[in-house]
């Protein structure tokens, strides 16, 4: 991991604040409260009104559960160092988020005590079938005489807690594909000039063979293997594809009936190694050019100098500190009207919880569910790809972030901890939490004789997952109107194909070629969230509002224009659980209504959601019935949901998804089965709680300029929940800094909130207003900067000498990401 010997972004908080102290003791601001004082009194003292509830284990809770499992499970024999495939272990433990129904009343009702703290464990058990991973659940914590453990399956639709492991020895994989390459190693060296190196499989100049799993419906497990080059600089493995293919038949639960099969190079498949190996004599045989590492995968360049270089970029700063308050104990953050909870899971990463504006609730939960990516080609590899990252784990692979960069100097940073494998994880400020001001406002006016601008000023919760060659950024952004944004943006390598020479291939149907021997893989990024709206309180109605065209007669009209075409309103009541596209021309607007509170004007109080900034609307999967994915991703097939809030359906997808996807753990069919959503009647038990699922990403078709790296500005997408009625007026004008300038002439008149004399005449009026007519005026809202300041470097751009490098565990989207790479982590790194 990265860290830091003396964190100067952690110090640097106190040294701007202590500059600028001191500046103001020399030059003292004419406010009443200045911004200095505000700020040296905010972070340290502020605390949340409530107990975070939903917070991770710590590491003394981690380690008192997985004590308690071990004895209560001796008859499971549990290795705390797994040394064997057939060794049972405890794989992870995590705090298990307390139903919506327990939480609320302590939340909101001012209820004594907080629900029953509970913990949820994998295990990794052998039975007599195979090897499964099964779910329990430990508590109530801390563990006492009343604790026990218990078999959690009320969270899963599929009627078990369990599902087997298909990957039962992670390092006989390894080797059954080590041992492959050598076999092959006289075709690979003829043909692509390097062998695999099985004592150092990263060799630089050497191969590795990539396994791509897939699950048949008939039951069994069939394997491609890729042959790669490992990448020599910034881990660009996966531009790096090979044109040799072989196929495993991996059916049988013993790794040793496995046996490799067919070959596939070029567009040609010879079904076994001697075939391929009498083809290389054919004088008509056609080969293709090896895929090469070289500076065309580097991620930077240090050698260009083009003008401008030579100076760095604007750069935001914070002089007075924060205007956010945070309780760090239970990761609570208040910002004009905003209050929301931040806590972490290993899987899904960074979620909120109990999100208000204004005291009013708003959400009771938004977070990742799923981030699964979905591959199309013409090859044995691309054609059957797909990858579901929490399987590999959003939250275990945020790793830190980089100050100055990944959030501003100024951000504050939070840790997060996981527990595997009876190993407390703890990865230093993988969370940032920063204000930051757009480069455009919030609103403006220009009028005759003023001109009225507001700075555009949000606040960002920031984590970046790296799941293999891809690294995400996800914020949850909030605006001072009372809009929420959940936006994700994505960079690192893709995941290319090889360029075949056989000009059969279709060229452009799968991608672009973009280098001597690499072509691109178009795929769909469809990453999910969860979003349980209680919109001013938890009784809520969707609809959807239409605009549409009309031919209609108006009395006034008449006669000069008999009819007359135009456009209206049309509300249609969403009745029953179903997935929802984005309207064609945006002719509908999504709105969650509260069932019962209303605003001043006697409106529905609601949020609208939509597709937000980024490229173009959100997506949804374009492969219809997937058959690699089987049922285990169907909340990709529709760009939103709306279904009944249940405890039983607390999430729309489980990381273990990934080893059963066509009899999964949780069906998001099952969810979805169009329930009604009408409530208040007698014969329905509904009381109007629903949730939304919705998702983010991108089609994605790489070209050229995603060589070395895709960019984050052309992979961006977002949904946003903007404020429909919530609010009497615009809430942000209460908190929003911006200035009025009152321009020359002869009627340009006074500021807002300049009441005039009732008893003045006309002439007095007007002889007041012409001794202001020589100039501009100026009238702000808000604070303004009002002295000159003065920043420590750090401030600009921290120093990065300071940390110490430490090797990242990133998965390599091979299958070490699950517990069957557990075991032989353990024993390769010395336990």
């Amino acid at each position: 991991m990265i860290e830091l010997r003396s964190r100067p972004w952690v110090l640097l908080s106190s040294l701007v604040a202590l500059v600028v102290f001191v500046a103001f003791l020399i030059f003292p601001l004419d406010h009443e409260h200045s911004p200095v004082e505000y700020a040296l009194e905010q972070p340290h003292s502020y605390k949340a009104p409530r107990q975070n509830v939903w917070a991770e284990l710590t590491e003394s809770e981690a380690a008192d559960v997985n004590a308690f499992i071990l004895k209560e499970f001796a008859h499971l024999d549990l290795k705390k160092h797994p040394k064997s495939a057939r060794d049972n272990f405890i794989y992870i433990v995590e705090t298990l988020k307390p139903n919506k129904t327990d939480a609320v009343s302590y939340l909101y009702d001012d209820g004594p005590s907080p629900p029953e703290r509970w913990a949820k464990a994998a295990i990794a058990q052998n039975l007599e079938d195979g090897p499964y991973i099964i779910y329990y659940m430990v508590g109530p914590l801390p563990i006492s005489k009343d604790s026990m453990i218990l078999p959690l399956e009320y969270t899963f639709n599929s009627g078990r807690n369990y599902v087997p492991n298909p990957i039962q020895d992670f390092a006989a994989i390894q080797d059954f594909a080590s041992a492959m390459a050598e076999n092959v190693s006289d075709i690979t060296q003829e043909l692509l000039g390097a062998t695999a190196n099985r004592a150092d499989p990263n060799d630089p100049h050497g191969l590795l063979a990539f396994p791509r799993g897939s699950r048949i419906e008939t039951g069994g497990f069939t394997l491609w293997m890729q042959f790669y080059r490992p990448g020599m600089g910034s881990g660009a493995r996966t531009l790096l594809p090979q044109g040799i293919y072989a196929k495993v038949d991996a059916t049988s639960s013993d790794i040793n009936d496995w046996s490799v099969g067919q070959f596939y190079y070029n567009g040609v498949v010879y079904e076994d190694a001697e075939e391929f190996r009498a083809a290389l004599d054919d004088p008509d045989f056609e080969r293709t050019p090896a895929n090469l590492d070289g500076p065309w995968t580097d991620t930077e360049d240090f050698e260009s100098h083009p003008a401008g270089r030579e100076l760095p970029p604007p750069v935001s700063v914070q002089p007075y500190g924060p205007r956010y308050k945070l309780d760090r104990k239970e990761r609570y953050v208040s910002w004009f009207g905003f209050e929301f909870y931040i806590t972490t899971a290993q899987a899904t990463g960074v979620s909120l919880f109990d999100i208000r504006f204004k005291g009013e609730r708003v959400m009771y939960e938004l977070g990742l569910q799923e981030a699964m990516a979905h591959y199309a080609g013409d090859d044995p590899m691309q054609g059957g790809l797909e990858f579901l990252d929490t399987f590999f784990g959003m939250g275990k692979n945020a790793f830190e972030l980089v100050p100055g960069y990944d959030c501003p100097a100024y951000a504050d940073y939070l840790d997060s901890e996981w527990h595997q494998a009876y190993q407390t994880h703890h990865t230093p400020n993988s969370i940032c939490i920063f204000e930051y001001t757009a480069d455009y406002l919030l609103s403006r006016h220009t009028a005759q004789y003023s001109v009225t601008v507001s700075r555009n000023t949000f606040l960002t919760v920031r984590s970046v997952s790296t799941v293999g060659n891809y690294d995400y950024t996800i914020d949850y952004i909030f605006y001072m109107d009372g809009t929420l944004e959940v936006k994700v943006r994505a960079s690192g390598f893709i995941f290319g194909a090889f360029y075949t020479a056989n000009n059969t291939k279709s060229e452009d149907e799968y991608g672009h070629r973009i280098h001597d021997a690499l072509s691109s893989s178009m795929h769909d990024h469809v990453i999910n969230f969860k979003a349980d709206l209680d919109v001013a309180g938890p009784t809520n109605d969707m609809v959807r509002m239409a605009i549409e065209p009309m031919t209609s007669t108006y009395e006034w009209d008449q006669p000069e224009q008999p009819k007359r075409n135009t456009m209206h309103l049309v509300e249609y009541q969403v009745t029953e659980e179903t997935g929802i596209d984005w309207p064609k021309n945006s002719g509908e607007f999504y709105l969650v209504y509260s069932s019962d509170k209303k605003n001043a004007w006697g409106e529905r109080k609601g949020y609208r959601i939509t597709s937000g900034t980024g490229m173009g609307s959100t997506p949804h999967l374009t492969i219809f019935n997937s058959t690699t994915l089987g049922d285990s991703a169907r909340w990709a097939e529709h760009d939103l949901w709306v279904l009944q809030q249940k405890d039983t359906e607390p999430r729309s997808a489980d990381p273990l998804n990934y080893f059963a996807p066509h009899d999964p753990i949780i069906d998001f069919t099952k969810m979805a089965d169009h329930e009604s959503l009408e409530h208040g009647a007698p014969d329905t038990s509904y009381d109007g709680d629903l949730v939304i699922y919705f998702n983010v990403g991108a089609h994605h078709v790489p070209h050229s300029g995603d060589v070395p790296n895709t960019l984050m500005h052309t992979s961006a997408s977002s949904v946003m929940f903007v404020p429909h009625n919530f609010n009497d007026r615009d809430a942000s004008r209460e908190s929003v800094q911006g200035v009025r300038l009152q321009l020359q002439g002869k009627k340009s008149g006074g500021f807002a909130g300049e009441e005039a004399d009732p008893n003045d005449d006309l002439k007095t009026r007007m002889g007041r207003r012409s001794k202001t007519l020589d100039k501009t005026k100026a009238k702000y809202f808000g604070a303004t900067y009002d002295k000159g300041i003065k920043l420590p470097l750090e401030a600009l751009e921290p120093n990065m000498e300071g940390y110490v490098s430490k090797e990242h565990g990133v998965t390599d989207l091979s299958y070490n990401g699950s517990a069957a790479g557990v075991w032989h982590r353990e024993e390769a790194f010395g336990g």
